[in-house]
């Protein structure tokens, strides 16, 4: 099964299994990742905000403008900055790691 690594706010590293075709966001939730996800995955808040280690970074699909948008909204965005929604698992991103920012800001699309 493929794994990823969480880098918690503390520093922490975490390495989980993290199945075929589930979100970050989900797989976060299966291992009690404390990433909120407000929107449950709907892209509609910046929750989920993860930043993606620059290894990474170029391997997962370009994010969408409605993305872009959200991301918009995140706190502490950086340049590998996505949403844990909008990462789907796939075999070639076995081993990716995502740290979680500081802090996250809910602020969701009404």
């Amino acid at each position: 099964m493929p794994k990823m690594t969480f880098i918690e706010r503390d520093g922490s590293r975490r390495e989980v299994d993290a199945p075929l075709g589930l979100s970050v966001l989900e797989i976060a939730h299966r291992h009690g990742v404390d990433i909120e996800g407000a929107c449950e995955g709907s892209l509609a808040c910046s929750t989920c905000h993860v930043i993606v280690d620059q290894k990474w970074f170029d391997l997962l699909q370009s994010p969408t403008e409605d993305e872009e948008d959200m991301l918009d909204l995140a706190f502490g965005l950086e340049e590998t900055s996505r949403l844990g929604c909008q990462i789907v698992m796939t075999e070639e991103l076995d081993g990716l790691t995502v740290k979680l920012p500081k802090a996250t800001r809910n602020a969701q699309k009404g």
